[in-house]
């Protein structure tokens, strides 16, 4: 008998085998080894997530407190870094008594119920709802570390003439009135703009290029805007005190956005991979196309405007990086350089507005630009979890045949900005009534650093 109808014949025998009984032993195995592969993969996606969450706070501190530290007056130091240090603590315990459950909690479509007031019941089991690999805990503690650096990037507009109190309470306020609203409608079960939760209107924003990136950036302009500018802005020079640190900082954010925007696949699967590619794609053509305008203008690419570009990119990546393909990927991160330049630049010196670190610029623009991108390139050949009733792939973005996305990005765009404009000026309002919000001329004159914490960073002699 020819080798081919052999092998037909063999084929069939494990099908022939399944229409009689398994023995119980043998069920027993089976059932031991699918539990076996399941604990495997709960280890392998729970150990991912944690080395997740660490990097995403490694990215505050220190990255963050690095980056910023570098770019302001010496006098300054420690105070801007203090913002992003002491967010660490202040946004954790918030989010351990209400936060956590305001923004994942089912409740209404723009905030959670109080349900895990608390961590009541966030423990080693799953919520299958949003992670079903991993325990609850474990997604808990790595959504934490994306509300301590939202705000923290907002500190990057006020440095150099914030009061500290104010700045706490500014923070507290601003957790509960804008970023956990926003957090919830987007990624909460049952939030307005949840594209995979039955949403109203469908917005894709796979790490948070609305929830952090437009809020703290239209919030750092705002708070920009009511403190009015720094005294002796551009009248006398007010150029960064080291790059060296900046640079440093950029890197580890760099690093740290590996976890930011791959580990919001939350599980080690190749979502995460494609996320992976696509976040260092399109910060390396942020960072070329960033140098190549600047270059173009003023005749020298700066280290100043590399390191800038390169977090433009990672910003305008993170709501498109669970969404696009790899070349997709580097022509966003190109258009955010070359249009985060143009803000930052054109923009901010036509209107005058004293943005200390370019908090709007970056991460406002930048945000809003990869927001927009990525109702254009989100693509089912890397992520296939929409579908309809019945199980069939639906096209997500124009690329995929669906030019109401883009639509849909701009909604879920306006309502970030209008929350971020609103929710920030009410808070400020607020604080100023009850602390006062600036500080005065003599303490901006010495120092935050001497008149906020009673230290200095850089003495005479350094």
């Amino acid at each position: 008998m020819p080798y081919r109808r052999w092998a037909s014949i063999l084929a069939l025998v494990p099908a022939l085998g399944l229409a009689q009984s398994i023995p119980p032993a043998t069920e027993a195995r089976i059932a031991n080894l699918e539990a076996a592969v399941k604990s495997a993969q709960s280890a392998g996606d729970n150990a991912w997530m944690l080395v997740s969450a660490a990097l995403v706070l490694m990215m505050t501190g220190p990255g963050l407190a690095l980056f910023y530290a570098g770019l302001v007056r010496r006098k300054n130091v420690l105070s801007t870094m203090m913002h992003s240090f002491s967010l660490m603590a202040v946004v954790t315990v918030v989010w351990a008594i209400v936060g956590y459950s305001l923004a994942f909690g089912e409740g209404l479509p723009f905030i959670g119920d109080l349900r895990y007031m608390f961590l009541n019941g966030v423990g080693s089991a799953p919520n299958a709802d949003y992670a079903a690999t991993i325990p609850q805990q474990t997604f808990m503690i790595y959504q934490l570390m994306f509300a301590i650096i939202t705000p923290a990037l907002i500190s990057g507009a006020f440095a150099e003439r914030m009061r500290f109190s104010a700045m706490l309470l500014f923070t507290v306020l601003w957790l509960l009135i804008v970023y956990l609203p926003l957090a919830h409608m987007v990624w909460g079960k049952g939030g307005f703009l949840n594209a995979f939760s039955g949403g109203k209107i469908p917005t894709f924003d796979f790490a948070g290029g609305t929830v952090v990136h437009i809020t703290s950036g239209v919030s750092a302009l705002v708070c920009a805007l009511y403190l009015g500018k720094r005294k002796g802005y551009m009248s006398e020079p007010m150029k960064p005190h080291s790059l060296v640190i900046s640079v440093i900082g950029a890197c580890l954010l760099w690093v740290g956005w590996f976890g930011f925007n791959a580990g919001s696949a939350l599980a080690a699967s190749s979502l995460a991979t494609s996320a992976f590619v696509a976040t260092h794609f399109g910060a390396a053509a942020a960072t070329l196309g960033w140098m190549l305008a600047e270059w173009i203008k003023n005749g020298k690419p700066s280290v100043l405007g590399a390191i800038s570009g390169a977090v433009a990119g990672l910003v305008a990546i993170t709501p498109a990086s669970g969404f696009v393909q790899p070349f997709p990927a580097l022509l966003i991160g190109f258009v955010a350089g070359v249009g985060c330049f143009l803000m930052v630049t054109a923009v901010k010196s036509k209107f005058k507005y004293d943005d200390t670190l370019d908090a709007f610029g970056v991460h406002g623009a930048g945000g809003t630009i990869g927001a927009m991108l990525t109702g254009v390139f989100a693509t089912n050949a890397v992520n296939d979890s929409l579908k309809d009733a019945g199980g069939k792939l639906l096209p997500l973005g124009l690329v995929d045949g669906n030019p109401g996305q883009v639509w849909n990005q701009l909604l879920g765009v306006l309502i970030s900005w209008v929350l971020a404009i609103v929710g920030t000026l009410l808070i400020l309002k607020i604080c100023d009534v009850v602390l006062k919000v600036r500080v005065s001329a003599e303490e901006e004159l010495e120092g935050l650093d001497v008149s906020m914490h009673g230290e200095e960073g850089y003495t005479l002699e350094s």
